[in-house]
């Protein structure tokens, strides 16, 4: 276990924080703002691929699919790790750099011969974003008691807001209004963007470590692979012996992985077919950012008066009409309102499903590591599962809005799995 600190310390909590609103750049920026229609105006309609070609569309939601795909192969071992906490800080500052420099690196996306390079980055910054996820979470018990776990961790995704759209802002400007900064507009501006990205990650990623618990010298985690699918078992023998929490681990599988494939691929589904320039698609992000606070918060309180079922079955009905209206929707005040939706929802669903999770496990708290490992587990496989369906559904029909309407599919599923699900009887 890392050295042992004073718990509910405001200056190491800030600084847990405070390493949100350093990895948050990727988040917004990176997967959801610029980097999906920058990606998607640089490259040409099909890219080779094998011999044959690939929809530039699909080759980006397979990358995504590769992404957490790899995450769900690593997950027992990263798990196992956090779990010993030996070695956390190391593994955490590792996976911020990889992260960050991948970001840099889209410095070199100049031309659309560059762009197994982007895809590339892009990979590998997703991997370090949800890799360091993984230590980041790890270390909230360490550094706060029980009782404050919420209250800490609604603080995390505050800064994580906050400090992401400011950066995005500078961005936004610099794209706008690239004259102000001595520049001509060209792709310059968004790539410059990315270097930002990557130098506020690990900029702030590395200062927000100095206050966390140091890793421990002296102790080696032996075979953290065996110790990390050993305790995921234990946790999944628990699991599977409660046919509600089972159900309720299938309705979360479903309608995140439509969540999750909505995030990533919104952007450049409004670029492409709807052709909402860059700047609408800025103002429609912030839309979702400011929304996406607001909707946390209103859910959390229906789930206060009616409980978490209602308050997620509303959410994933609400999820699936937006897909419906989505393969029809045209032009931008459309895609504004549809936009405004998905940001009262998108923050709601994640906070109350996580809530519910840890009221059904809270009765083990020495394993919660490896509850919330399985947890991940099936996150990861959906948004590999759902960004794969998307990009094949795009090869195949060559038509994004046949993609759009096979995410419905998820939500309903979903929402089947729910109705039939007593949360109550899932605690363990």
């Amino acid at each position: 276990m890392s050295m042992q600190i004073q718990l509910n310390d405001p200056k190491v909590i800030k600084n847990w924080a405070l390493f949100d609103w350093a990895n948050s750049a990727y988040a917004l920026v990176i997967s959801t703002a610029i980097f999906p229609p920058f990606f998607e105006a640089m490259t040409t309609d099909q890219v080779s691929f094998l011999g044959g070609s690939i929809s530039n569309t699909a080759l980006y939601s397979f990358a995504v699919s590769f992404s957490y795909f790899f995450m769900v192969l690593v997950n027992p071992i990263l798990a196992g790790i956090a779990d010993g906490g030996g070695k956390r800080k190391m593994f955490l500052r590792f996976f911020t750099l990889l992260g960050g420099i991948a970001c840099i690196s889209m410095f070199f996306f100049e031309t659309s011969s560059y762009v197994w390079w982007a895809t590339t980055g892009f990979i590998l910054a997703t991997i370090g974003f949800q890799a360091g996820t993984v230590f980041y979470n790890a270390y909230l018990p360490e550094i706060v008691t029980e009782d404050k776990f919420d209250q800490v961790s609604a603080k995390g995704f505050a800064y994580g807001y906050i400090g992401s759209v400011i950066l995005l802002i500078f961005i936004l400007a610099m794209i706008q209004f690239p004259e102000f900064f001595g520049m001509e507009e060209s792709s310059l501006q968004a790539r410059i963007g990315f270097v930002l990205v990557g130098v506020w990650w690990i900029g702030f990623g590395l200062y927000a470590m100095n206050r966390l618990p140091k890793d421990s010298i002296r102790k080696t985690l032996v075979n953290p692979i065996k110790k990390g699918i050993g305790e995921l078992k234990i946790a999944w023998s628990r699991i599977r012996g409660n046919k509600h929490l089972l159900r309720f681990l299938a309705s979360f599988f479903f309608y995140i992985s439509g969540l999750n494939t909505i995030v990533y691929l919104a952007t450049i589904f409004a670029k492409k077919v709807l052709n909402i320039g860059q700047s609408e698609l800025i103002v429609t992000v912030l839309i979702i950012q400011l929304l996406g606070m607001v909707g946390a918060y209103l859910f959390a309180y229906v789930s206060k008066l009616k409980g978490n079922k209602l308050a997620i079955g509303v959410m994933i009905t609400i999820w699936m009409l937006l897909c419906f209206v989505g393969y029809f929707v045209n032009g931008t005040t459309g895609f504004y309102v549809l936009s405004g939706f998905v940001g009262l929802v998108v923050g709601g669903t994640q906070a109350v499903s996580r809530s519910a999770f840890a009221k059904m496990v809270e009765g083990h708290k020495e394993e919660m590591n490896s509850y919330f490992s399985i947890l991940d587990v099936v996150r990861n496989l959906a948004v590999v599962v759902g960004t794969f369906v998307f990009g094949l559904v795009d090869q195949l029909t060559q038509n994004m809005r046949f993609s759009v309407l096979s995410v419905a599919i998820f939500f309903a599923l979903g929402l089947l799995l729910l109705i039939i699900t007593n949360l109550k009887e899932a605690k363990i």
